[in-house]
């Protein structure tokens, strides 16, 4: 991802992400979900801990959704075995934090499609930017001074340039034409960017 910054990030894409429609607001935060689940099946294969094929599943109807709109999908159901996915470690270790915020941004995209959910996108986008900064930070923070050199160093790493990229990516996708089956497909490509996450990490490595 090129680490140009053509918006004010995130507070002018988020105030764009408040004025889509459900559908494309939804499509958007799919594709974010789509980069967020390597975490997710990552956790689980390490620590087998987590469901990765219920999350996947979850993932695809939320896919299916979008593309068949007149598919038959009971997300109430959907919702409780997402909820059984989630890793049943209650330690705060990164790996289940990061595991976790994955169903949590499953979760607020069915939110949307039981009709429940203000300001998902814009929560969705959220997710992905804290998970960013949390992973810098970890790695990184020890070195920091203070808090005016941690905000620096965040905006300024190749990971939170390359979050900028992605989500404006998304956006400009979603703005480039009609939500039709073909733009859907490049949404989840996009999503799927090559198997890495939004933390750099990938199931290959």
């Amino acid at each position: 991802m090129s680490a140009d910054n053509p918006i004010d990030f995130p507070g002018e894409l988020h105030r764009a992400l408040e004025r889509l429609d459900p559908r494309p607001g939804l499509a958007f935060m799919a594709a974010l979900c789509e980069r967020l689940l390597p975490n997710h099946l990552l956790y689980a294969e390490l620590t087998g801990d987590g469901d990765a094929r219920g999350v996947r599943a979850v993932m695809d109807l939320i896919w299916e959704s979008l593309t068949v709109r007149e598919a038959r999908i009971d997300f109430e159901r959907q919702a409780e075995k997402l909820a059984a996915c989630e890793p049943e470690s209650t330690d705060d270790s990164f790996g289940t934090r990061s595991a976790l915020e994955v169903t949590l941004a499953l979760s607020s995209c069915l939110d949307v499609l039981r009709g429940s959910a203000v300001g998902a996108p814009v929560e969705v986008s959220r997710i992905s930017i804290g998970g960013v900064e949390r992973y810098i930070d970890m790695v990184e923070g020890a070195q920091w001074a203070d808090d005016s050199e941690r905000e620096a160093r965040l905006a300024a790493h190749p990971l939170m340039a390359d979050e900028r990229a992605f989500q404006q990516a998304v956006f400009d996708e979603l703005e480039a034409g009609a939500l039709d089956r073909e733009r859907l497909k490049a949404l989840r490509r996009l999503g799927r960017n090559d198997g890495v996450s939004n933390l750099g990490l990938s199931l290959e490595e």
